[in-house]
C-alpha cells in the first residue's frame, strides 16, 4: 500500500476511524473500478496528509466491517468524522469530487 494510505481491518476499523476526517476505500484486488480507483486514493492521501487518514478496507477480509455499514458494491467509500459516517460514495469516483467532501468535512 502507499505511504499515506492505511490499511484498516475488522479489528482495527473503529479505532482507525474515530478521531478527525477519515476516508476509507472499500475494495476488492479482483475489481476493476477498484484497481482504478487505487491512485486515485493514494493521491488523495498524500494531498491530505496531516489533514485527514485516508484508509482502505479490503472486503474479501474484512466482511465483518463491509457488512456492518451495508457495503454492497465496490468501490465504495465512507467519509467519516470523528467515528460517524458523513459521506458515501458509491463506484468509481475522481480525485476532485472526493477532495470536496473532504475540504467541507475539515471546515
Amino acid at each position: 500500500m502507499a505511504g499515506n494510505v492505511k490499511d484498516l481491518t475488522d479489528a482495527t476499523f473503529q479505532n482507525g476511524v474515530e478521531s478527525g476526517v477519515t476516508l476509507v476505500d472499500f475494495w476488492a484486488p479482483w475489481c476493476p473500478p477498484c484497481r482504478a480507483q487505487g491512485p486515485i486514493v493514494e493521491k488523495l492521501a498524500d494531498a491530505f496528509a496531516g489533514k485527514a487518514a485516508v484508509a482502505k478496507v479490503n472486503v474479501d477480509e474484512n466482511g465483518g466491517v463491509a457488512g456492518r455499514f451495508g457495503v454492497m458494491n465496490i468501490p465504495t467509500i465512507l467519509v467519516f468524522k470523528d467515528g460517524e459516517e458523513a459521506r458515501r460514495f458509491v463506484g468509481l469516483r475522481q480525485q476532485e469530487e472526493l477532495s470536496g467532501a473532504l475540504n467541507e468535512l475539515l471546515r
